[in-house]
């Protein structure tokens, strides 16, 4: 990863919701490093069992987490409250991704601290647009 890319975090069990995520980011010229994570235990692993090299990592570089909230053993939610609760991982900001319309998951973790959601679109060029939206503002 050179200095000037963002990493990305993308936690999405879903093989083809990962593969539009990252190559909408590609698409949108986003300079970003993506780690995709397939499973919510796969995910505290990364940010808990390796936190002491994530601090070298994370240390003065911007950073984001795409969280799906319906993972394989541990779900979303269990994942933000991890990360909101922990000193230094609370300071990364969330963004929840979820295909549902209204569902009281999203909203609990917009409580618990997720900076906002994307809904999935269901068309690559809605999914650009999301990433293209995202990547403005990173």
């Amino acid at each position: 990863m050179n200095p000037e890319e963002i990493e990305i975090i993308l936690v999405e069990d879903n093989p083809d919701d990962a593969f539009f995520t990252k190559r909408a980011f590609k698409e949108a010229n986003a300079n970003n490093h993506i780690i995709h994570i397939k499973s919510g235990d796969e995910a505290l692993d990364y940010f808990f069992d390796k936190l002491p090299i994530l601090n070298e990592t994370f240390t003065g570089k911007s950073k984001l987490i795409l969280l799906d909230l319906m993972l394989p053993k541990v779900n979303g939610i269990e994942i933000l409250t991890q990360l909101k609760a922990n000193d230094f991982t609370r300071k990364i900001p969330v963004v929840i991704l979820t295909s549902a319309h209204d569902d009281p998951m999203m909203r609990k973790a917009l409580t618990l601290g997720a900076e906002g959601y994307i809904q999935k679109p269901v068309t690559y060029e809605g999914f650009l647009k999301v990433v293209t939206e995202l990547s403005d503002r990173l």
